[in-house]
Formats: structure tokens, sequence, C-alpha cells
């Protein structure tokens, strides 16, 4: 029988994904909770900004639990890994791999572009289980098809209508709002109304940080 993903939705890019007594979390970053990661068993981080990647939420995870793993890009592994030798993980475009039961597929290489005189970082998005796709700080298309899409919907790099486009062109059964912290209260309903169903093509829905939602 198939597992059932229970995705809980921390705050900002992070989310909590756990199946039959499993914790893969992502992005625990510092606009997410201090223990936004702790008692995962794997934990995933899409690039090295800070609202993305905060170490001390990193340390606290892999220290709680001497066998959690980490999997990364390079930027990233390069400042946590010589603290926990063998178990930070580099990882780019292209590359599969198991992480505490859940697998993983790796897809994107850059971050979106915030001005033309911002330097590009590099950036990975991650299919969790075939199913469950986090892109990071882009708006990237794997190659294959997604059912649930963790939706950067308000960033410095993005506007409503290339969301919009987004969604439409991937196709997922559903989205769930990420990268919203930077919205307020009095915004998200507006931003509710510009992501319909009848104009994405998909079922649209935002959790408060702690709700979870099974898929």
């Amino acid at each position: 029988m198939e597992l059932k993903l229970k995705l809980t939705k921390k705050s900002h890019a992070c989310v909590r994904l756990e199946k039959d007594g499993r914790t893969l979390a992502i992005d625990p970053g510092a606009f997410s909770e201090a223990d936004a990661a702790v008692g995962a068993d794997a934990i995933l981080v899409t690039h090295e900004h800070p609202d993305h990647f905060a170490e001390d939420r990193l340390r606290a995870a892999l220290e709680a639990n001497p066998a959690a793993e980490l999997w990364t890009l390079r930027s990233v592994a390069e400042q946590i890994a010589p603290a926990f030798p063998g178990r930070v993980h580099t990882v780019g475009e292209g590359d599969a791999f198991t992480a505490a039961g859940f697998d993983v597929q790796v897809h994107g290489q850059l971050h979106a572009v915030i001005h033309p005189d911002i330097p590009r970082i590099t950036n990975v998005g991650y299919l969790v289980d075939g199913s469950v796709f986090h892109p990071g700080d882009a708006l990237t298309l794997p190659d294959v098809p997604v059912d649930t899409l963790m939706l950067p919907v308000m960033a410095p790099w993005n506007k409503i209508s290339e969301v919009i486009d987004y969604v439409r062109e991937l196709a997922p059964r559903l989205a769930i709002d990420v990268h919203d912290a930077l919205l307020t209260d009095l915004a998200r309903p507006v931003y509710d109304r510009m992501l319909t169903p009848a104009r994405v093509g998909a079922e649209h829905t935002r959790l408060a940080p702690g709700e979870s939602v099974t898929l």
C-alpha cells in the first residue's frame, strides 16, 4: 500500500514531510522557527540565502539527532560539512538519492534573477517521492509531472503574473504557498484572489505555520 505523506508548513519557505515515522525538513531558514528542523531525520537546503539556510537551525537539528543528515548544494555544504563529517552531502541538478526513506530528485541550477546587477547564485529544487516539489528561489520546471507544488508566492525576484504562469505551465494538482513571510495578513487575500483554480488551473491553498495536510 502506498504510504501517505503528511506535509506541515513552517514559517516562510520551510516545510516538513512525514512518512512511516520519519521526517524530512526543507529550507529551515532564518525566517522559520528556531526548531523548524529539530527532530528531522533528513534535511534539504535549496540555496545559501539566509531565509533558506540558517546555520544555527541546521546545527541544532544535526546535534539533536546524531543520525540526521543534510543534502544541499556546494555553497552551503562547504560552510557546515567540517562540523559534521560524513553527514553532509553535496548535490546538483540531475542527482537522485534516498534520504531517510524519501526518494529525492534534484532539479534546477540557478536562483531567479533579482536584478541584472546582482550576480545569480546556485539554487536547486527537490522533488520528493515523485510528488512534492520545492523549487527554492526559482521557477524551475522539472521534466516530470508534479502533484504538489510548494509555490514561492512572494519574493523580491518575482511578480504575480510570473507566479500564475508558473502554476499554469507546471500544472500540479495542488499548489501550496511558501516564501510568504513578507506578506502581511492584509495582502494574503489579494494573492488568494489572484491564484484561483479557474485562473491557474490547479487547486491552490495556503497553510498557517504549524498547519498540516495529508497528500
